[in-house]
């Protein structure tokens, strides 16, 4: 299988590229689950020693990977919560939103340094060798972060969606629902490797970049 699409020394360059912007992106969007949780009264994720902006608690080996083998996107380990102690009726929704958000105002801001960065290089020169790897990190900055904001939303448990939407259920669905998250894993899975999930994804994602770019 070719995963690299017959171009192995683009593919290595977008690769290493693309690196900084998930571990950034990544460690954002467990760090926000782990804050809002302890901000409603569930220190799991503090005592962990997961409440950190340091990407080494946070990165998972095989979400990495994906990253490596789809070039589109990748996972972290996710951050323990307990929702039972946290003090909302909707709290489970509420720190669920918040990672794919967190990566929502990543893509903006991303878009806003490209802007900002094509603004100094009219203005003034600077090396291409600076000028190309910085620019496309940028730019895979606000790709990696759309994505994981779309990917993270699918309705699928145990994915932030498919939190949302048990939290938002009356307790005789949510149980039924609830249910689906064994085969949770499977079907993400499934779509990861038959290249669907891109089918499902891109028009979402095609969608927000013409709202913000």
């Amino acid at each position: 299988m070719d995963f690299f699409g017959g171009d192995f020394n683009g593919a290595v360059r977008q690769i290493a590229l693309s690196i900084v912007p998930f571990l950034l992106a990544a460690t954002v969007h467990e760090f926000m689950h782990g804050y809002v949780a302890y901000k409603l009264g569930d220190p799991t994720a503090y005592r962990a020693g997961r409440l950190t902006l340091n990407p080494i608690a946070h990165i998972d080996p095989i979400g990495l990977l994906c990253l490596v083998f789809t070039r589109t996107f990748g996972w972290a380990k996710p951050v323990p919560v307990n929702f039972y102690l946290l003090r909302h009726k909707y709290g489970m929704a509420m720190v669920s939103i918040a990672g794919p958000l967190s990566n929502l105002v990543l893509a903006v801001i991303s878009v806003m340094a490209l802007h900002l960065f094509a603004l100094l290089v009219d203005n003034v020169r600077l090396p291409e060798a600076i000028v190309s790897p910085v620019g496309m990190m940028i730019f895979y900055s606000i790709g990696i972060n759309v994505a994981l904001f779309v990917f993270n939303l699918l309705p699928i448990l145990p994915l932030d969606g498919g939190r949302i939407i048990y939290n938002f259920l009356p307790e005789n669905l949510a149980d039924k629902y609830a249910v689906t998250e064994k085969y949770g894993f499977f079907i993400v899975l499934a779509l990861v490797l038959t290249g669907a999930v891109r089918y499902v994804i891109l028009p979402p994602m095609n969608l927000i970049y013409s709202l913000i770019m």
